[in-house]
């Protein structure tokens, strides 16, 4: 059994500190779980019987407090749930076709032939072909935009055809109630670059009026808004590869606070051109396994060798289940909630004892009112880098301390690496395994490290029941971001 104490708040800490007073106490850490060394109910510092007592007494209610299990939120203003998906992939833009995809264990990692990548050191990438905007952006716009902005919009909108929240429907509705935020980790690199380049080659004269606005991360929000009349929230969040899972965190306390009825949240990104690919590069963090690309990318197996980028966007919907069943809405499964921390060790490597990630695992379940012993079910953020394969496996030892009913799965061993957008791409992934009942494998296992004992669902799909899943994501900059998602049930 996992230790009781994971379920301590700090509110509960603290209301426990003022229940004991004198008696003798002190925050303990064992891993990442914050207990209470209390002395025994005889022992009195005071030397009064009396008091003893009433602080025996109180010990005893404080550990009453401590085995009750955490309560997830009741109140269906407060409670969030999923009501439309919507994506831009490797295995194209539709929801089913991307999740039947990851089931068969197909890979879309291929040769760049976006640019000329064949002087590159790494010369293949999860990028997206055959990509059509049809009926989602106008044909100028969509000539002008920067790739990062074409997915957001696309995947935005079909997130929102699926929630049955078509342009008609919208109008009907209070648009100031319903907000928007989609990250990017690198924002229209495409259109930073083009602009730079021309800034070089042929002076400030000849830089797009777009250079701007197509750069900057916050434009994603902001066009999905435009284009639909949403007025509610509307901003950007960038924390590398942890982005769209800060915003899931961030849209569903929107909610929660009342600052909305409704918010289309997720991540884009669109960095599989020669900046990005290059500047990648030279972090060294990427795989080198030219000959065979769609079996480069291969988490916690000993030969991997980097992650692979990749690209795309990934939104939900979420929304109050108030808001949703007044409508009718088809809640497709319920946010529980999410936690966020930072590493504080170093701009690219990870803590090997993974404990910023098993902080935020701990925030997340303490926030979604669930024990360790609930998750059934991580979509690890696993992208097949050296160290932090294992140091997210070893954040996961310290929260659940019995694994043998977790299964998880790397996402990215089929897709890449999509950065910004990977979270958001992943939370679809969640959402469809609770869904369907099947979880999709990682592909690419061939040798497995000794250390992984939890079950990975190696290179093919396994049914499994998911109680409560949880998806981990972690950026540059030691940014950590941790959300959690159950089957609803009224």
């Amino acid at each position: 059994m996992a230790s009781i104490a994971t379920t301590c708040s700090s509110g509960l800490y603290q209301r426990r500190k003022e229940l004991t007073n004198n008696v003798c106490s002190m925050p303990h850490f064992n891993g990442l779980r914050s207990m209470m060394l209390v002395a025994p109910s005889g022992f009195n510092p005071n030397s009064s019987a009396s008091a003893s007592g009433s602080k025996s007494r109180a010990i005893k209610a404080m550990a009453a407090a401590t085995v009750s299990a955490p309560k997830r939120e009741t109140d269906p203003k407060k409670r969030v749930v999923i009501t439309g998906m919507g994506l831009v992939s490797v295995f194209g833009n539709d929801v089913n076709t991307f999740y039947d995809s990851l089931l068969e264990g197909q890979s879309g990692i291929t040769l760049i032939d976006r640019f000329d990548a064949s002087t590159f050191s790494v010369r293949f990438a999860g990028q997206i072909r055959d990509f059509s905007s049809v009926g989602y952006i106008d044909g100028k716009n969509d000539r002008r935009l920067d790739d990062c902005w074409r997915y957001c919009l696309v995947a935005g909108k079909k997130a929102l055809e699926d929630a049955s929240l078509s342009q008609d429907v919208l109008e009907t509705m209070d648009r100031t109630r319903i907000g928007v935020l989609v990250g990017s980790g690198m924002g229209g690199l495409t259109a930073f670059s083009s602009g730079v380049e021309a800034l070089i080659q042929k002076g400030y004269k000849k830089i797009t009026p777009f250079f701007i606005p197509y750069s900057i991360t916050n434009m994603g929000s902001a066009l999905l808004a435009i284009d639909t009349g949403l007025m509610g929230p509307n901003y950007s969040i960038s924390t590398a590869c942890a982005t769209a899972n800060y915003c899931f965190f961030q849209a569903a306390n929107h909610i929660r606070r009342g600052d909305a009825d409704v918010m289309v949240a997720g991540g884009t990104e669109a960095a599989v051109n020669a900046t990005g690919v290059g500047g990648f590069i030279a972090c060294r963090a990427l795989s080198q396994r030219n000959d065979e690309p769609h079996r480069a990318s291969r988490p916690w197996d000993q030969d991997r060798d980097g992650f692979v980028i990749g690209e795309g966007s990934g939104v939900l919907i979420m929304e109050s289940l108030e808001h949703a069943t007044k409508r009718g809405a088809n809640i497709i499964a319920e946010y529980l909630g999410g936690g966020i921390t930072c590493d504080a060790h170093h701009m690219t490597d990870p803590r090997k004892d993974g404990l910023g990630v098993s902080t935020c695992i701990t925030k997340c379940l303490e926030d979604s009112g669930i024990s360790p012993e609930e998750v059934n079910y991580v979509n690890c953020h696993a992208t097949s880098t050296l160290a932090g394969d294992l140091a997210e496996v070893n954040a996961i030892k310290k929260v659940f301390k019995d694994t043998s009913e977790i299964k998880m799965n790397g996402t990215k061993s089929m897709i890449g690496h999509g950065l910004g957008a990977a979270g958001g791409l992943e939370a679809i992934a969640c959402v469809k395994a609770i869904t369907t009942g099947w979880l999709h494998p990682t592909i690419n296992q061939d040798n497995l490290e000794p250390a992984v004992d939890i079950d990975t669902v190696p290179n093919v799909k396994k049914q499994h029941e998911v109680n409560v899943a949880i998806s981990n994501s972690f950026g540059f900059g030691g940014h950590n971001s941790v959300v959690a998602f159950a089957p609803f049930k009224p």
